[in-house]
This record gives C-alpha cells, structure tokens and sequence, in this order.
C-alpha cells in the first residue's frame, strides 16, 4: 500500500511539474485565448498542460477514470460509478493566467466515495506548491524544474483574530456580508486553488465561496485542506462532496457555496 501511495505521489508531482513547464512556455510565447460556451476563458497552455496530465495519469493508472475541465467541455464524460476518479483542472486561474498575474496552479486531486484523498496544487510561476498524500499535507519549493524542498503543513489552532481569503475575480455582496457577520476584518483577495492552501498552510482560517465554482477547480485544494486539518462544508454544514451528477439546478460537477476552514474556525470571534 505505501509504494502505490508513493507511485501515486511521484506520478502527480511529475505530471503536475510538466504541464507547469509547459504552461510557463507558451506562457513566454503568448498565449492566445479563446471562449467556451459558457464564457469561461481557454487558451493553449490549458489544452498542453491537460494532455500531458492525461497522458501520464492513463500510462500510470489506466483503470482510474479521469474527469478533466476541457475533455468535460468537449463532451468526454468518463463512468465514474465506480467511486474511484481522478479530477483534473489544467490551468486554474486561467484569468489570473491571461491577466500576466502568477496565482494559476497545476491542480490534480483523486476522489474515492465522494471524499478528495490525494491531490497537488502546483503554481509554476511562483515556483511551489502543495501535495496531499496518506493524510499527509506539505508545502514544496521547485528549482530548476525539479522539487528541492518540501515540509509538513497544517491549519493553524486558535488564536487572535480570524483572517479570510477569498476569490479575487469572483467578489460578491454575500462574500462581504459573511465576512462582517463573523467580525473578520482582514480578508486577502488571491486567484485559483491556492486559497484552500493558505488556509492548510496556517496563514487564513476560512476561505467562504458563494459564486460558482467547478469540482476539478477545488477537489486537489481541498484535498491539501483536509490533509492539513481542515475541512470544506457547504452551507448546511455538510461535507463538500466529489462527483455530482445529473443535478436538478445546476451542471454536472457544479458545487454548490461553501466555506472551507480550519476545523472548529466558527466557534466564536478570534477563536
């Protein structure tokens, strides 16, 4: 069991570090952008960075289906009946990406009944990243193309006063009225997965999204999270789950808003 846990961390951190390489290439090049239907932007550090993650995870792992954003958008859906998938977001934070800012991540979770129980979060631009492995969440630093230092994470414990992040380019009158409800005063705007991390990292205690997010957009953050002792619940308070299907309301892997935090964050202000 060990050794498939450490294929599966290598096999990741491999494929994650190639689609960085890659997006940070066409990245230097000029990246031209195009629009899906649902006016989400896509541009070919995108497509690159997923075919070289599809490559590898179907060389490595060719039984464990893979749910991708842009194979989803082109209509290849995978059966994931089985309760065992991986869940793929080439380039989250493709606006921070277009934009010239450096908050995209490489983001690669793996799902099982519902829960996220291993993932990677990588932001080739700032030259690190986290994993989530057999429980384990660490924060690694890349040189050279290759990882040269990692250390353990966690949430931080309580203390003094809460501290927010939330969504840079998706704010929302909600966001702002939960935040002064539950007296959090500091709040730092950041793109892509890597909110989830700076609350798994001990910087923030709660990340509240109320706009519309995607599974392959949170499933390897969340990951990191829960790895690091925090959790993702939606609003009635029960876990964020993986792996949504034929909705009533929304599109297949759309999530509903959640707040994803430090566990026991809410017991009370500054605690």
């Amino acid at each position: 069991m060990q050794s498939d846990l450490e294929e599966l961390r290598q096999v990741m951190e491999d494929a994650a570090l190639a689609a960085g390489r890659a997006i940070m290439t066409i990245r230097g090049s000029g990246a031209d952008v195009h629009y899906k239907p649902d006016s989400s932007p896509v541009t070919e550090a995108d497509e690159e960075a997923e075919r070289l993650i599809l490559a590898a995870l179907r060389q490595h792992f060719p039984a464990i289906p893979v749910v991708a954003e842009e194979a989803v958008a082109a209509g290849l859906v995978p059966d994931i009946s089985g309760g065992l998938f991986f869940l793929v977001d080439p380039l989250d934070g493709t606006k921070e990406f277009v934009a010239g800012r450096s908050e995209f991540t490489v983001n690669i979770a793996l799902v099982e009944n519902g829960a996220p129980i291993a993932g990677i979060v990588y932001a080739p631009a700032l030259s690190n990243g986290f994993t989530a492995v057999d429980g384990r969440a660490e924060r690694f630093t890349v040189d050279g193309g290759a990882i040269v230092e990692r250390r353990p994470i966690g949430c931080r414990g309580r203390g003094g006063a809460l501290t927010a992040v939330a969504s840079r380019s998706h704010d929302t009158p909600e966001t702002a009225r939960f935040l002064d409800d539950h007296g959090i005063d500091a709040c730092t705007a950041i793109g892509s997965s890597l909110k989830f991390c700076l609350v798994a990292e001990g910087l923030a205690d709660v990340y509240p999204r109320f706009s519309r997010t995607m599974e392959w957009d949170t499933a390897a953050g969340d990951a990191v999270l829960r790895a690091a002792g925090g959790e993702t619940r939606m609003l009635d308070g029960t876990p964020l789950t993986y792996g949504k299907r034929n909705q009533p309301h929304d599109a297949d892997f759309a999530n509903p808003n959640f707040i994803a935090a430090r566990t026991g964050w809410s017991a009370g202000r500054g605690n």
